[in-house]
Parts: structure tokens; sequence; C-alpha cells
């Protein structure tokens, strides 16, 4: 199912809040969003605690972990409800996430390129691979900068930090809006491939 934010839905949402780093001057921040779904993403955590080691002079992170481990990381937070979320894009100069087509969607209206790293369910990160199929559909599309392992991930950060505004969408209402019904059109077609050859998902989803 398509997360409508990245709140915990549990009762132990924390206050809204987004972290704030100190220190000298960065060359940006980054918003990294895993999503609210309950399986771990700690292959994602791992790959920024390992990039940041190095680049911890150059770039803030915020980093939105979930059901995650909690990374060793200053700017790091659990859940963020949708308006954390819209002020953590808004301030963000690339933003990394998972690939939940609502989280892509909220990236790109604020006019991010997101860079996309799908859960991966053969490593327990989703019940199935409809995240990958998704991310794979809008690379070819040039709609996200598709990251499947640790080092297209550390170039694409790399990148991002040389040449911010390579990771930016132009502000065409008209063009922007077509693409963006598109990537929703895109999300439906596949949720609906999923949900025929698996219907045990279907019912657990009707069930919640």
């Amino acid at each position: 199912m398509v997360e409508s934010a990245l709140s915990n839905p549990g009762p132990t949402s924390v206050a809204a809040r987004i972290p704030r780093q100190r220190g000298g001057p960065r060359t940006g921040t980054i918003l990294v969003a895993v999503g609210t779904d309950r399986h771990r993403f700690d292959r994602l955590i791992g790959w920024l605690e390992d990039w940041h080691a190095a680049a911890a002079d150059r770039a803030d992170l915020i980093v939105q972990y979930g059901h995650s481990r909690a990374p060793e990381l200053a700017g790091a937070i659990d859940f963020l409800d949708h308006d954390a979320l819209q002020q953590a894009m808004q301030r963000s100069t690339l933003v990394v996430c998972h690939g939940g087509p609502a989280t892509i969607l909220e990236a790109r209206r604020h006019r991010h390129l997101p860079i996309v790293v799908p859960r991966d369910p053969t490593l327990d990160e989703h019940v199935d691979d409809h995240q990958m199929l998704f991310a794979r559909r809008l690379a070819d599309a040039g709609l996200i900068r598709l990251c499947q392992s640790r080092t297209a991930l550390f170039e694409a950060l790399e990148a991002g930090l040389r040449a911010p505004a390579s990771f930016g969408i132009t502000a065409d209402a008209g063009t922007d809006t077509a693409r963006l019904a598109a990537v929703a059109r895109v999300g439906e077609i596949i949720e609906g491939l999923i949900s025929s050859a698996n219907p045990r998902r279907v019912l657990s989803r009707r069930s919640r």
C-alpha cells in the first residue's frame, strides 16, 4: 500500500521536529527518508554511516530511520509527521528515499530529483519487490536517480554535492503535473499487478 506520510502510526510517535546540526559551513543538507514500513532498512542506514564518516565536514544529514536501527548520526530521528517532512524537503539540498511512491511524489513536488534506494525483499526489507519494479520504471523515465548498490549511492551523493542543480527539477508546471500523474499511474499499475499475483496481500491490506 502507498504510504501517505512519514508519521508513525503507532502510539510511540515523537513530536514533529527536524534535527538541527551545528558546526562550520557545509555544502548542503541531505534528507534521508525510509518511510514507515515495519521492515528494517539497515542496509541503507549502514551505507549512509559509511559515506558520512568521510563527508561529515561537507554535508549535514537528516535521517528519518523508521523501524530500522538508529544510526550513529547527529541528524537522526525515527519519524517525521507530514508538516515536518515538508519543512525538511524545503530546506534540503538533496533527498534520498526508499522506493515508496508517496515519498517520491513528495520529493518531486519540492523540485527534487530523488535519489532512490528501493527496499529488497530478498533481504527482508519488504514483503515483495514492488519498490524495485516501481523504481526501475521511474529511472527509465528519468524521474529519479536509482541507486541499487553502495557505490551507486556514494556516486550520486558526491555528484549532488558537486552540482546540486543537477538534482533539481525545473519549475515547468505543465510538464511536471503530467509527469507526476504518470508516476502515480505507474504506482497504481504495479500495485494492481502485485495484488493480483498475491491475493493474500490484498486480504491483509483490507483487514487493516
